[in-house]
């Protein structure tokens, strides 16, 4: 089969083919380049033309949590079996909207593994799912009401870690700092914890949006900052030199920041408890949103490897919103083509799947989004899907 549109974008963050198409054969890219050339070098295969459209990898999203339901108003009813109807519905979005790979960063211990084994099983169709297990906290810590894994000193982490790792983590998730400059785990507990991963060959990602905690986590090695939302230059370049990798969030603090300004000028519903505690924190989303607004530019042009992630938990806000994530990113400063590169070729590296998918290259496997418009001129269009292929298979659309 062969997919043809007026746009191709390849997601290396420069390519753009007008007049593009991509040859699928057995769930693999067998061909990409210019319609008549493609068309050309594959006679008799089957067209599907889309058009005044773009073709462009299925994208990343790295900040997840499929079983995310502590903000559900009815909590009473979530037992094992309605958490696993309820990330099976977020990872169906997630394919909906161009998602075709996550990384689920903590969600109830076993969940993701088991969600990933039934797609695998052909139960239900999900995308490409890399995962923690429960996030790791220190005693009281961030997440500790939200089934993160509570663990106090040095080796107790590495216990923690090896745990996990042995129920089936592909990652190991901390999280060190809240929304004050109080640092939650030591410097040494820090420490051990990436010298537990990476010693055993395993890459973690750390929750450090505030001060010194962002500090302490880039020289303690983490593969990548979440959040950083207030992070420095200096940092950046420090982490570009570290080989580090930065998941900035941005969406997720900029609605937050809306929504408790519209809370303080209407009111709102705070019966569940993510609600009642955001709009408790409505002083700190107001700089946490600029910061993200002021420096997003400027920490990019250091040339550290920013990747998009939604990290959106909120009841009733938009799932999985990575569109609206590199929507901002676009309107702080870099390019369409670029913001792409950060749900495409950027994680795909950091994850160790460049060559599996996160590019319209020959020999990947066809994870490919469709939109209605030019996404090179205009990001928004994103949100127009038309199509998505999951390894070579309509997941979403028509054709």
């Amino acid at each position: 089969m062969i997919i043809l549109a007026r746009n191709l974008i390849t997601g290396d963050g420069v390519t753009l083919l007008k007049d593009g198409a991509v040859a699928i054969s057995k769930g693999k890219i067998r061909d990409v380049g210019s319609a008549r050339e493609v068309t050309a070098r594959h006679p008799g295969e089957s067209m599907v033309d889309y058009g005044e459209a773009t073709i462009l990898p299925g994208l990343f999203d790295m900040h997840v949590h499929l079983g995310y339901y502590y903000s559900q108003p009815d909590l009473d009813n979530y037992d094992d079996f309605m958490i696993a109807y309820y990330a099976a519905k977020q990872a169906r979005i997630a394919l909906n909207l161009g998602i075709t790979t996550v990384r689920d960063l903590s969600s109830p211990h076993n969940l993701c593994k088991q969600l990933r084994l039934a797609g695998e099983k052909d139960y239900t169709t999900v995308p490409r799912i890399i995962h923690t297990d429960a996030g790791i906290c220190m005693t009281g810590g961030h997440g500790h009401t939200d089934g993160i894994e509570e663990v106090d000193g040095a080796d107790n982490i590495r216990s923690a870690i090896r745990r996990q790792h042995r129920d089936g983590a592909d990652w190991i998730k901390l999280l060190t700092s809240h929304r004050s400059n109080i640092p939650e785990f030591t410097q040494e507990e820090l420490n051990a914890a990436v010298d537990e991963c990476h010693r055993r060959n395993i890459k973690t990602a750390v929750h450090a949006g505030t001060q010194p905690s962002i500090e302490m986590c880039i020289d303690a090695g983490f593969d990548t900052i979440e959040h950083g939302t207030f992070m420095t230059v200096e940092q950046a370049e420090k982490m570009v030199k570290n080989g580090q990798a930065w998941t900035p969030t941005i969406t997720a603090y900029t609605y937050l920041y809306e929504y408790c300004r519209k809370i303080e000028a209407e009111g709102g519903d705070l019966s569940n408890p993510v609600a009642a505690t955001a709009a408790k924190d409505c002083a700190y989303f107001q700089p946490a949103a600029w910061a993200y607004r002021d420096n997003f530019k400027k920490l990019c042009a250091t040339g550290v490897t920013v990747l998009a992630g939604s990290d959106m938990v909120l009841y009733g806000a938009p799932p999985l919103p990575i569109n609206q994530e590199l929507g901002y990113m676009v309107a702080y400063g870099i390019t369409p083509l670029e913001a792409i590169r950060t749900a495409t070729v950027n994680p795909a590296r950091v994850l160790g799947l460049e060559d599996v998918t996160g590019q319209l290259a020959e020999g990947l496997e066809a994870d490919i989004l469709v939109v209605e418009g030019d996404v090179a001129k205009d990001i928004t269009a994103l949100k127009d899907v038309k199509s998505v292929y999951l390894g070579g298979k309509e997941v979403y659309g028509g054709h």
